[in-house]
């Protein structure tokens, strides 16, 4: 039986579908609607359940009233809503909830940990194994911001924590630049026995310059073990999401390989893991809506990815897939198999129309060859989205130049910055260098206004389209520099689950 909270959010999510065209049917979506920033936060997996809590702007509060949501599945595909898990009160020192993680403490209770504004590092625990109802730590801030004058100002950043159970104690780091200067990104690593007293120890990790720009910080941090690698995975506010593989020891993060998971003009942002009873590591991001406030009253309903499964494997590569619980939404199959596309040819799938679906195809590239695949393609091509794969250049890219004749459309980059310092990116370019003995291998997820495409297992790439004709419905495959073999292609229409 569904508590009044959860049949109150149902409501308003269906009110949601009715009300905006572009509302994903199968993504995670908010019931609160306008969510800005909508960071998932405290992933855990629990007692069966996966739970995923995710920031929101409660307008009766002040201070923009920044609160904790709170949902749980069984299948990370239908989504029961919780009450609000964390919200500001007076009696607080924080005057509102900011990102940060989840965790089991060393006596097996969950624990959230969170960055408490104009206060610091924050904990609650949970009182029951819903994990409805938390209880805050009377000592909070455990953490507090450092002020001009105290031992830390100057040395270390509080801000988005991420805790662990480390031998017989604890470990947070709190993401920021280097200080003193605020130049290149780091993160800041405490210790502590107890939850309540944190010792300052050093800086996490030291970033290469070569990979990041100076401008660009560590938040939302989320550190894990991966295979025999750790992973931090992060965002900078002005790129958004990305990540380090490499070796962690004697409380020092040594990053190898650093890797995007957003480039200019992709809306990918603040991502949030957890491991679930399989041992899956699965994370969300939020997908940052694209629409100026003109173009639509309420234009930043709060839209999560996919659930995608990180693995590491024996070469070291990081593979990024979704997960297997997927497929229980496909349903319409359809397969063509041995298509052939010489230089400049198109082909036309005349029986696909829809905008919530799946596809994945497998094709032969040659040396020097591009296939385009269009999607919610028009009739006339006044609207279409274009995922290009370029051999010779080795990328993967999502063109939304005509993805929408709607004019209020922003895809801003760098993300987080003075409006006159962003621009416009309507191409989306990531590297995607495929070995020459192997195919191209796609898996296109398209959800009304969200396109996730994964390649070959090693590259993800997302973007906000907004197409407003009617019959922009089309599928359509193009060559350059043919011929292309496509040896197989398999389109499935997806069952929607936020009608449930």
């Amino acid at each position: 039986m569904r508590s009044s909270s959860d049949l109150k959010a149902q409501t308003q999510i269906k009110n949601y579908l009715q009300q905006d065209p572009y509302a994903p049917r199968y993504h995670f979506i908010a019931p609160e609607g306008v969510c800005r920033p909508f960071d998932p936060n405290g992933a855990i997996f629990w007692k069966g359940k996966y739970h995923l809590f995710y920031i929101f702007q409660n307008s009766n509060l002040p201070h923009e009233g920044h609160c904790w949501g709170h949902a749980s599945s069984h299948d990370l595909l239908h989504w029961t809503y919780h009450p609000t898990a964390l919200s500001p009160a007076k009696e607080d020192p924080e005057v509102g909830i900011f990102s940060g993680s989840a965790f089991v403490s060393k006596e097996g209770q969950p624990i959230l940990i969170y960055h408490g504004v104009g206060a610091g590092t924050c904990i609650a625990t949970a009182k029951d194994d819903q994990l409805i109802q938390w209880q805050k730590s009377p000592h909070n801030p455990v953490i507090p911001e450092p002020k001009v004058g105290h031992p830390g100002w100057g040395v270390y950043n509080v801000f988005d924590p991420h805790a662990w159970v480390e031998g017989s104690g604890y470990r947070v780091i709190l993401g920021g630049q280097i200080k003193p200067n605020d130049l290149y990104d780091s993160a800041y690593l405490f210790k502590s026995s107890d939850l309540t007293h944190w010792e300052y120890v050093a800086p996490f990790y030291r970033p290469h310059i070569e990979w990041t720009d100076a401008d660009e910080d560590c938040a939302c941090p989320d550190f894990f073990k991966l295979g025999n690698k750790h992973v931090l995975l992060c965002i900078s506010h002005p790129s958004g999401a990305r990540y380090y593989v490499g070796q962690y020891q004697g409380d020092r993060f040594k990053p190898e390989a650093h890797y995007r998971l957003n480039w200019p003009g992709g809306p990918c942002f603040a991502p949030e893991s957890l491991i679930d009873n399989k041992g899956r590591r699965i994370f969300w991001s939020w997908l940052i809506d694209q629409r100026k406030s003109t173009s639509y009253p309420s234009p930043a309903l709060g839209v999560m990815s996919l659930p995608r499964v990180m693995s590491l494997e024996q070469d070291g590569r990081v593979c990024i897939e979704p997960p297997e619980e997927l497929k229980q939404l496909r349903t319409n199959h359809r397969r063509i198999t041995q298509i052939e596309l010489k230089d400049g040819n198109e082909k036309l799938l005349t029986d696909v129309n829809s905008r919530c679906m799946e596809v994945i195809m497998e094709v032969d590239v040659p040396r020097g060859g591009i296939i385009a695949i269009a999607v919610c393609q028009s009739p006339n091509k006044s609207e279409q989205t274009m995922i290009i794969y370029d051999s010779s250049q080795k990328t993967l890219s999502i063109d939304t130049t005509n993805s929408s004749l709607n004019p209020n459309i922003w895809r801003p980059y760098p993300i987080y910055r003075g409006k006159a310092e962003q621009q416009d990116y309507s191409i989306q370019k990531a590297p995607l260098d495929i070995p020459a003995d192997e195919p191209l291998k796609l898996k296109i997820f398209l959800d009304h206004s969200v396109v996730e495409i994964f390649a070959n297992a090693h590259q993800c790439l997302t973007q906000r389209i907004y197409p407003t004709r009617s019959d922009s419905l089309n599928l359509s495959i193009f060559c350059q520099k043919g011929p292309i073999q496509i040896t197989s292609l398999d389109i499935w229409e997806i069952t929607p689950t936020n009608n449930s």
